[in-house]
């Protein structure tokens, strides 16, 4: 990355901020929790334009299009990319205080070498210089994870995926940094789902195991969580609405499955038991493997029902949800530990209002643990927010590090906008120069942790 001096966008306001800075700015990055696309890693098609690049699939930007009063036809429309670009610079050119300003800069000067800032003026200028890097370079996937420094990319993939681009990536070994897949159960846990039978028959067909009740999907399920594990899966990831508030026994869960892949209706509190006996099967089958698991809490699905039948899932119509109650989460937990089946975890919540009673839950289990501010939480307040909030109600050395939940090549930006505010926050609490534990602080949060989850230490 840039000397912080140079950078277009400086968020260190101490000299003890800038010292942190420069012994974390180079280090690798670890992105544990993406939704890049292996098939793209593996294709490597050099990019056409930055158009295509930037709003190709990213919904933060479509967003903020949408928020500004663009016609859809510029956002997922069928518009060429150059009226997309030029009608997303417009919408930037004014977001004052909000992150994407602040990552365009970023991204505009790490992999174009271009300090100029976007806004309908300097459009065309930054369209054209963009598009010669672009076209000299043959900016492609892999050069720019390779030169973003990444070390680990943590992919988001379904069970019932072959994971072919996985292998394929791992048996050409030409790429430095290693591709993982990471077990996504949302399409197990929403049992309640009106296509449900058809992924049962689906989960069925990917495992080789014939599924009829709870005990066979468990096989099953089992199965394609190993043949993730062979492929060096080290995490696992759900993010469904609500959370269930009880778990069922085995006996209970059983009737409930079998009638909902029959297509019969269920209870409410039938299902809330089935959904938290799933979610203790898996937390044990997560640590039995060593495994890590994520859950991401808080999020309001496809909130615009006729955008979601227009553009379909990841457009950006999902939303902040309700705030639940904590104590629903303590009891899944607290079933996983006491039957010795708790994994390392990882939690993040979308409603930042979770995270006093969250820190102080996680608090109470070991390896249970916070994850830094998520979605719509991770701008330059919503870190420092959960930065301060972890120090002063837990350990603030139990933080992670970063993860870009992106589905653009160009968001590793966002790993050193992180590390500056990680640095500008410790900077600001350092008493000298010499306060050599800061140092190894700031590198554990920005690099070390997150290499201790992939080593499974």
């Amino acid at each position: 990355m840039a000397e912080c001096k140079d950078k277009a966008v400086d968020l260190l306001k101490s000299k003890y901020a800038k010292k942190l800075y420069d012994e974390v700015k180079d280090l690798p990055i670890i992105d544990y929790h993406c939704h890049l696309s292996p098939k793209e890693i593996y294709e490597d098609i050099p990019f056409g334009n930055i158009g295509e690049m930037w709003l190709g699939g990213d919904h933060y930007k479509w967003r903020l299009m949408r928020a500004f009063g663009i016609d859809e036809k510029y956002i997922t429309g069928d518009a060429d990319w150059k009226e997309k670009f030029m009608y997303f610079s417009k919408a930037v050119g004014y977001a004052y205080g909000n992150p994407i300003k602040d990552w365009v800069a970023l991204e505009l000067q790490f992999f174009f070498g271009i300090t100029t800032p976007l806004n309908e003026a300097t459009a065309l200028e930054i369209w054209d210089k963009a598009n010669e890097v672009i076209a000299e370079k043959q900016l492609s996937p892999r050069k720019l994870i390779e030169m973003a420094n990444v070390e680990y990319i943590a992919t988001t993939d379904d069970p019932c995926d072959d994971l072919k681009y996985h292998d394929l990536i791992a048996n050409q070994g030409s790429l430095k940094a290693k591709v993982v897949p990471s077990f996504r159960v949302d399409n197990i846990v929403l049992a309640r789902e009106e296509n449900y039978s058809d992924y049962i028959a689906k989960l069925s067909n990917a495992s080789g195991i014939k599924i009829t009740d709870l005990a066979s999907m468990q096989r099953a399920v089992i199965a394609r969580m190993d043949y993730f594990v062979e492929r060096g899966c080290k995490f696992s990831d759900v993010g469904v609405q609500g959370f269930p508030k009880r778990a069922a026994h085995f006996g209970e869960a059983n009737k409930t499955f079998t009638k909902l892949i029959a297509g019969k209706k269920v209870s409410d509190e039938d299902f809330d038991g089935l959904w938290g006996y799933l979610y203790v099967f898996l937390g044990k089958a997560y640590a039995q493997r060593g495994m890590v698991m994520q859950l991401h809490l808080a999020v309001t699905r496809n909130s615009n029902s006729v955008m979601f039948e227009k553009c379909g899932r990841d457009s950006g119509f999902d939303c902040v949800g309700d705030a639940f109650d904590v104590s629903y989460i303590k009891n899944i937990i607290n079933i996983m530990n006491s039957e010795g089946g708790l994994p390392k975890t990882i939690i993040y919540t979308l409603n930042p209002t979770m995270y006093y009673p969250l820190v102080t839950m996680c608090g109470a289990f070991k390896d249970v643990v916070i994850g830094i501010s998520w979605w719509f939480c991770d701008h330059k307040r919503g870190m420092y927010e959960t930065l301060n909030t972890l120090s002063e109600l837990s350990h603030i050395n139990s933080l992670v590090g970063m993860l870009t939940d992106s589905r653009s090549f160009l968001s590793y930006t966002r790993h050193d906008y992180y590390r500056q505010i990680v640095c500008d926050f410790l900077g600001g609490l350092m008493q000298n120069d010499e306060d050599v534990y800061a140092v190894e602080v700031a590198k554990a949060l920005c690099y070390g942790n997150a290499r201790k989850l992939v080593e499974g230490k």
